[in-house]
């Protein structure tokens, strides 16, 4: 299972998961954090797995991973995070896993599209109500000793847009004075598509022009046309751009 949500609102809840299961069954989490021996070794010792030899020397980390694969079992369930850490070698180890039945709960902004996570069942976490998000707000304000007024958190609100994350950030700024009119968000409508059928009609001009015989007319869909054609080349300057905060 992959759940998907944009940063900040899967805050906490990996722990939540672990709680809810630890006491029905094997629970392990982790994070990859550049070194596959600790990655590991952290899985082990939640699990009670060894992590010596015989000799009491400390395992290698393909030494762990084969310990951990002979002990685990359908009633073992890791959870992961951020699913976009996991290097390809994880993955595959996780593959092997998986196909002998044990569960796998990841979390990522997106699903990364790609070997074991396109086996995993999906769940996307809905975007919090406006209240929940001033409730947030001030919540944070009264951590920090701020007095907000309903006003002030009314405008305040609409710069975080509804993810609690960006509702603390944009509270914080506030508490130090800065200016907090910087929208990080990307919950919006983009009408680009809209704009550029509509430039793209009006090359239908050129066409009527040509057969009445209208220069005018001729011009401005010629014009209609060459406009329409670099906003669509403009339009792929932004195809790289985040689609979720913390993509």
């Amino acid at each position: 299972m992959i759940v998907l949500g944009e940063t900040g609102l899967t805050d906490g809840l990996p722990q939540q998961v672990w709680d809810c299961f630890s006491g029905e069954m094997d629970v392990a989490h982790a994070t990859y954090k550049g070194s596959g021996k600790k990655f590991f070794q952290s899985i082990a010792e939640q699990l009670d797995i060894p992590t010596e030899n015989e000799d009491g020397k400390a395992m290698s980390m393909d030494a762990l991973k084969d310990e951990i694969a002979l002990n685990v079992n359908e009633s073992t369930l890791l959870i992961f995070p951020e699913a976009k850490r996991l290097t390809t070698g994880i993955r595959y180890w996780l593959e092997d896993l998986m196909s002998n039945g044990v569960r796998v709960c990841c979390f990522a902004v997106l699903n990364p599209g790609r070997d074991i996570f396109l086996k995993m069942i999906e769940i996307e976490i809905e975007l919090p109500s406006d209240r929940m998000i001033r409730e947030t707000m001030q919540q944070e304000a009264q951590a920090l000793g701020l007095t907000l007024s309903e006003s002030r958190l009314a405008a305040l609100q609409p710069l975080a847009g509804r993810n609690p994350l960006l509702a603390k950030k944009t509270v914080q700024r506030e508490a130090l004075g800065m200016n907090p009119d910087k929208v990080e968000h990307a919950q919006y409508l983009d009408i680009t598509p809209l704009i550029m059928a509509a430039v793209a009609m009006l090359g239908v001009l050129k066409f009527w022009g040509m057969a009445t015989g209208d220069r005018t007319m001729y011009v401005v869909g010629g014009i209609a046309i060459m406009f329409g054609l670099s906003m669509r080349y403009l339009g792929k300057i932004g195809n790289n751009s985040r689609r979720k905060f913390g993509q």
